[in-house]
């Protein structure tokens, strides 16, 4: 089986930009909000959520900037584990699972976190959030158990 988990990192950073390019979209459609300031769009997120009335359409903005955040800030970690589980030697099918796995976490998480506006719909959001980061920590709990074994 070819390994295919080191491929799973460029498509980790594509999940994670994804939610960003969909929100521009959204700044260009929807009335309420500016059009998008690419020079500098941190300031126009901040602008955005200091609008005095926030529309669905203006929410749902900023919580695809907010799913964009997340992938980033989980992008490192997740490099790290791959990394680590191939260069430990846990092989490539339960490499190639674990990146699988997690892509699957991204995309729900995108998803949910985007269309999601009830408390019983961002408790899934938890969980597929969960199920990333639980995914993230495999290959060190295995690699510990692994190196342990040899002590």
């Amino acid at each position: 089986m070819s390994n295919l988990s080191f491929y799973a990192i460029p498509a980790a950073w594509v999940l994670s930009i994804t939610p960003h390019f969909y929100a521009i979209g959204l700044s260009k459609t929807c009335k309420d909000l500016p059009d998008f300031d690419n020079v500098s769009p941190r300031e126009f997120i901040a602008r955005c959520r200091t609008l005095e009335k926030q529309s669905p359409s203006a929410a749902k903005y900023l919580r695809a900037e907010a799913a964009q955040q997340n992938g980033f800030e989980n992008l490192g970690f997740f490099a790290a584990a791959i990394v680590a589980g191939n260069l430990g030697g846990l092989g490539n099918s339960v490499m190639n699972k674990i990146a699988a796995g997690y892509l699957a976490s991204r995309v729900v998480y995108n998803f949910l976190y985007i269309t999601t506006t009830t408390d019983g719909l961002s408790n899934l959001r938890t969980v597929s959030f969960l199920a990333g980061i639980g995914l993230i920590w495999t290959p060190f709990i295995l690699l510990g158990n692994k190196f342990n074994q040899l002590l």
